[in-house]
């Protein structure tokens, strides 16, 4: 496995809340110990990638309302063997909407997160340990909603209420406002630092 990539987006990035950097750790010492992190067949956890998807005039993120989980969640999926988690998103984007016309917006890791995922009919619990980018659309496409959603949403800047109460959406929600309105924000003290 090829995982040099994924070390070395990890070790450059900077974590804003004691919880990311709890999980970069975790990331590093699973490419550290573990061969196969980036196969489902890892049963303990595995690697997943997904995007903070937002559209081409760039004032709305895109979330799905995931079957499996039951809640709205960023656009993404596991990596199957990929250890290029930047393709790997851009190819759940794709698998999620039936949209090519897509581009990052940053090229490096916009959040992460790892995740405990409940047994489900044959799989047991395990984690994903999910490695988020920063992505956009390129032009106006109709989406497709994918088999594994029930809708797909807008939510729009200052729709910041309407966000599911997920620590982890509302922290890529708080990120992505900062970065369009040209603050650094300090999440841990809530505080702008600009």
């Amino acid at each position: 496995m090829h995982r040099h990539k994924t070390i070395d987006l990890l070790q450059r990035y900077v974590p804003e809340d004691p919880v990311e950097l709890r999980d970069k750790q975790i990331m590093l010492e699973v490419l550290a110990c573990e061969p196969y992190c980036f196969e489902r067949s890892c049963l303990e956890g595995h690697f997943t990638a997904s995007c903070w998807f937002e559209n081409c005039k760039g004032n709305a993120a895109l979330l799905t309302h995931h079957k499996k989980f039951g809640d709205w969640l960023q656009l993404g999926g596991h990596a199957d063997g990929d250890s290029d988690l930047r393709r790997v998103s851009l190819k759940e984007a794709f698998e999620e909407l039936g949209v090519s016309a897509l581009e990052f917006v940053q090229s490096e890791i916009f959040d992460i997160g790892v995740h405990f995922i409940p047994p489900f009919e044959d799989v047991p619990e395990h984690y994903h340990y999910d490695v988020r980018f920063y992505v956009r659309a390129i032009k106006d496409e109709d989406f497709v909603v994918s088999e594994e959603s029930y809708a797909l949403k807008w939510v729009f800047l200052d729709e910041e209420e309407s966000l599911p109460n997920n620590y982890a959406l509302k922290r890529m929600f708080a990120k992505w406002k900062n970065l369009k309105s040209g603050k650094l924000w300090d999440l841990a003290s809530k505080q702008d630092v600009s």
